[in-house]
């Protein structure tokens, strides 16, 4: 049965079209939303709404879906919708009028917006999990090579001596940017929507967000459930946005890598084992890897700007395009955790060819005319006086 079910049989194609993919994407909610549904329920127990014996069956039921959610044995039929619909039709049928109470003083959009929450703050966890191994990669390679020479570039020709050490703080640098941004996003989503309901709230019944809030490990609660719904998708895109820039960072060291490795550069090698092959070129090696992950970060751009795009030209109050922004999410996330997992391994297996990082004359040109600076003449002068032993 599902949860808005009125009696009255839907047309089978308005029903798929409308369901689309959320019964797949929700999978990964489900230990999330029977998380929002422990807390609502020992919430209804306390109002007197739930009886001693039926919250313990609810417990058991929902404990039990989260063990077979596990095994990857919790099915979401195309027809239950999403996984909201599926976990309370099995409370239904195991526990009775139980299970129907579970819903009371919350709406599927408040359950949906709750999961959500919960699952992003698990994400964006392992996410500043694998930005600290990426910068502990780094850090190591800068230890162990750091004093390695580099050229650095400026449009794409030879400007001034840096090093490798330099190179890779840069990202390491970056990277510690990232980790706030990741705690601001974590901040901005560590309330409780639960309780907001449709958007309007619960009339009659007087219920405590507060403690729901506190039992699923939220910081605070929405006070205003217009508020809560319209941070559908606005907090979203912050999420989006964060998984943007960390992947503008990978983009760019891979980049600069897929340069560096090239026989023209020679500057960097990677293991074998991390290069893949040609079916035709028996003499080839190719960084696919770096290409891929590369090529990610447009791929997190694109689902940035779905999110955004999405959320836009609606007024207060759900309206269904917002499940659409779902999917765009998951992938966001699923891009940033793996281009993180992999460049950590990129970088574990970075080598710097001390031989070929060879720093030119011209690359002292700017350090010549500070020294002539020094002597006293003119910065104008000097820089002239510079540039003609180069042209």
């Amino acid at each position: 049965m599902k949860l808005w079910d009125k009696g009255y049989e839907l047309n089978k194609d308005i029903e798929a079209f409308t369901v689309g993919d959320d019964h797949l994407l929700d999978r990964r909610l489900v230990k999330h939303d029977c998380a929002a549904s422990l807390a609502h329920a020992k919430m209804l127990r306390r109002m007197g709404l739930l009886t001693k014996t039926e919250l313990a069956g609810l417990v058991r039921g929902l404990e039990e879906i989260i063990r077979l959610d596990k095994k990857g044995a919790f099915v979401i039929k195309k027809e239950d919708e999403d996984c909201h619909t599926a976990i309370e039709n099995r409370l239904v049928a195991k526990y009775g009028d139980a299970g129907k109470k579970v819903h009371t003083a919350r709406s599927r959009n408040d359950q949906v917006l709750t999961a959500l929450r919960l699952y992003e703050k698990e994400a964006l966890g392992l996410i500043k999990h694998r930005l600290a191994r990426f910068k502990k990669a780094l850090l190591s390679a800068k230890k162990k090579q750091g004093v390695t020479p580099l050229p650095g570039y400026t449009h794409m020709r030879r400007a001034m001596p840096t090093t490798a050490g330099d190179w890779l703080g840069c990202f390491c640098d970056s990277a510690d940017d990232n980790a706030n941004f990741a705690d601001f996003a974590l901040k901005l989503i560590d309330r409780s929507p639960l309780g907001s309901a449709a958007g309007y709230g619960v009339p009659v019944l007087k219920i405590d967000k507060r403690y729901t809030a506190a039992l699923m490990g939220f910081a605070g609660v929405m006070e205003n459930p217009i508020y809560a719904q319209m941070s559908r998708n606005k907090f979203e895109a912050t999420i989006a946005h964060f998984c943007t820039q960390v992947m503008f960072d990978l983009n760019k060291l891979a980049s600069d890598l897929r340069i560096f490795r090239m026989p023209e550069f020679g500057f960097v090698t990677l293991p074998d084992a991390f290069c893949t092959g040609s079916s035709i070129m028996p003499q080839k090696k190719n960084p696919d890897v770096l290409e891929l992950v590369r090529g990610k970060y447009h791929v997190v751009l694109g689902e940035e700007f779905k999110i955004k795009s999405l959320a836009g030209n609606l007024i207060t109050g759900y309206n269904r395009d917002i499940q659409l922004a779902k999917g765009p999410l998951f992938a966001c996330l699923d891009a940033t955790l793996a281009a993180l997992g992999i460049m950590t391994v990129v970088a574990e297996g970075l080598r710097f060819n001390k031989a070929a990082c060879v720093l030119s004359e011209e690359l002292f040109a700017t350090e010549e005319v500070y020294k002539l600076v020094k002597k006293g003449m003119p910065f104008r002068d000097a820089y002239r006086k510079v540039a003609e032993k180069f042209s």
